[in-house]
């Protein structure tokens, strides 16, 4: 128990000097506290002043931080602007390209601040400083002289601009527009630079275009005088075909080459691309249209042979020149419908100029083949080259109409009931007998007919030869109904009876027995139809018969002689024993034998030496005082 005690009162002891210490460290925490609060109040105006002095700190450094900032900013803005108001210097694209871009994108990403409005201003100049190097560039690579060899070549951009520009047009691309950029400050200018650096483009293409093909336009109309007119034609839709392939050319380039490059843009600029080509074309197809006006009988054929070229090439012309650049002209249309019109008159206008060539003989004419009769060959002859235009233009007038008003209309509408082949042989058969109408009206109108018939046979063997007995072309002849063929053999023989009745009838006349059998009444015969015989002759040395067909002249030949020979030599045998002349040989100047070698002159060629069966002849004529 006392063990316990003694241990209870340690107890108290201990807990009451630990709650005495507990009081003696309140006492000292309270008046630390006290002491603290004191601190506080007398440091914190000092605190508040150190916290003031180190934000003005801050804000100077930070004033002074910007200074330096703002004036390092315009030292690079000086030396940018130096460089990009020079301008792009040789072999420093790149990196005259770099700075506009750089300076580009202070504008994009960054704030609106001072010096924005500067950069912005040089971001224009140097976007215009490009874009003058790309006109350039572009007027350099449309410039020179252009290949003018006999087939067109087109000259493509040197290869070194070409890369350049491409490298060029990359950027440009890139620059700010109000479409992408709307609150650019340089957005509107550079556009405008843009459209109208573009718009320049166009220009210069095109006109360096129009400076290759233009050659070319002029070689096809100063030719189409010289050549013939389905030759023309063709010359024509060669040169359609060139400013084609360099409107395709030069589309594909423009995708490459443009700037801007909306379709309403490309468009535009393929628009004002296309206008010197399309003025080339019409210029030229003007000045053709302009020579066969002048003689619109001798160019029909070109004509038609033009309006097949044109015909042929509308749907690739409508696409290259017209849709692609949303264009509401159409040359071609319209040259084609100005050709149409030109060739449905050439029919009527051709048979009228053949009826009014029988009035153009004032009594005296050449005995040879005359324009009139070459060029009906010639139309037929070049038909079947531009058989269906010449088709669609009969169609379109109605069978018939042609004749300018002879006989009863025919309603266009007639198409359905004949074919393309019936209506042309209407046609050929109208042309050939009127060709046949006006050489007989000026046959006859020939002061002397012996003349006349001479040149009736000629011109109607002319027509005979080359469009039936010796064509140049198999199809000729199927252009000819079987009337028409009919009408030319008829004329020819008449032709040809006619022939032999004016130049060797009144010889034949002369040797007729008229029931006067005196002496002088024999010599008054032989000596008229020697006479006659030398007119003849003096006849055929001027006019020459059936020139040009050999075979044919053999024919007249024979015939002639078959006419003339036997009755004379029936005449001659009859009355030499006669004794009618102490001197037959003053009357009878030549035999009948010499006669036929006469008459068989009169067709033997005239130029060089001729063949070995003629040599025999002329040497008769020599012996018996005659010459060729």
């Amino acid at each position: 128990m006392d063990d316990e005690t003694a241990e209870i009162e340690l107890l108290e002891q201990n807990l009451n000097k630990t709650r005495q210490i507990s009081q003696r460290m309140t006492s000292i925490l309270s008046s630390f506290d006290s002491r603290l609060v004191k601190l506080e109040k007398s440091i914190l105006p000092l605190y508040d002043s150190s916290q003031i002095l180190t934000r003005r700190s801050k804000n100077i450094e930070s004033a002074l931080n910007k200074i330096d900032e703002i004036h390092a900013y315009q030292e690079g803005i000086a030396a940018e602007e130096a460089l990009v108001l020079r301008g792009p210097q040789p072999g420093q694209l790149q990196e005259y390209i770099e700075v506009v871009t750089r300076m580009n994108q202070t504008i994009a990403f960054g704030s609106v601040e001072i010096g924005a409005v500067e950069t912005a201003r040089l971001v224009e100049t140097g976007a215009k400083k490009l874009m003058q190097l790309y006109t350039k560039l572009v007027a350099e690579g449309s410039s020179g002289t252009p290949i003018n060899g006999p087939e067109f070549e087109p000259m493509p951009f040197p290869p070194n601009i070409l890369e350049t520009l491409h490298s060029l047009v990359d950027f440009l691309r890139t620059l700010p527009l109000p479409p992408t950029h709307p609150t650019h400050p340089a957005a509107p200018a550079i556009q405008a630079a843009l459209k109208e650096a573009q718009k320049g483009y166009g220009d210069m293409r095109g006109s360096w275009g129009k400076k290759c093909l233009e050659v070319y336009g002029k070689r096809v109309v100063e030719r189409a005088g010289t050549i013939n007119g389905i030759a023309t034609g063709k010359e024509f839709s060669q040169f359609m075909d060139n400013i084609m392939n360099v409107a395709d050319a030069e589309y594909a380039l423009l995708l490459t080459l443009a700037p801007i490059t909306t379709p309403v843009s490309i468009n535009s600029t393929y628009t004002t691309l296309l206008n010197s080509l399309c003025t080339l074309f019409s210029s030229t197809l003007s000045s053709l249209n302009s020579l066969i006006k002048r003689d619109l009988s001798k160019y029909t054929p070109m004509a038609l042979s033009l309006f097949s070229c044109l015909s042929a090439a509308q749907e690739r012309w409508e696409e290259a020149m017209v849709h692609r650049a949303g264009r509401r002209e159409n040359e071609l249309k319209d040259g084609l419908q100005g050709m149409k019109a030109t060739c449905q008159r050439s029919f009527p206008e051709f048979l009228a100029d053949i009826k009014l060539a029988a009035g153009s003989s004032r009594g005296e004419l050449s005995t040879g083949v005359i324009d009139t009769t070459m060029s009906t060959v010639e139309y037929i002859e070049r038909l079947p080259e531009v058989r269906e235009a010449a088709c669609t233009m009969l169609f379109s007038l109605g069978d018939g109409n042609w004749k300018m008003g002879e006989g009863a209309r025919v309603a266009k509408g007639a198409r359905q009931d004949i074919d393309e082949n019936t209506i042309l042989q209407h046609f050929t058969y109208d042309l050939v007998s009127t060709t046949l109408n006006t050489l007989q009206a000026l046959g006859n109108s020939n002061r002397r007919p012996a003349f006349g018939s001479i040149f009736l046979l000629n011109n109607v063997s002319y027509l005979l030869t080359r469009l039936l007995t010796r064509p140049s072309t198999p199809t000729i002849p199927t252009l000819l109904s079987k009337p028409a063929q009919d009408v030319i053999r008829s004329n020819f023989r008449t032709a040809k009876a006619a022939y032999f009745d004016s130049n060797f009838s009144p010889m034949l006349q002369t040797l007729t027995d008229d029931g006067n059998k005196s002496k002088s009444a024999i010599k008054d015969k032989f000596t008229r139809f020697f006479d006659l015989l030398d007119e003849t002759t003096e006849r055929h040395q001027l006019a020459r018969v059936l020139h040009d067909d050999d075979e044919a002249r053999g024919q007249v030949s024979e015939e002639a002689v078959k006419l003339v020979v036997p009755s004379l030599q029936k005449f001659i045998q009859k009355n030499l024993g006669k004794e009618f002349s102490k001197n037959p040989k003053k009357y009878i100047k030549m035999s009948a034998e010499e006669v036929e070698a006469l008459i068989k002159s009169f067709y033997l060629e005239r130029d060089g030496m001729p063949p070995p069966a003629e040599r025999e002849t002329n040497n008769l004529l020599i012996q018996a005082g005659w010459s060729r």
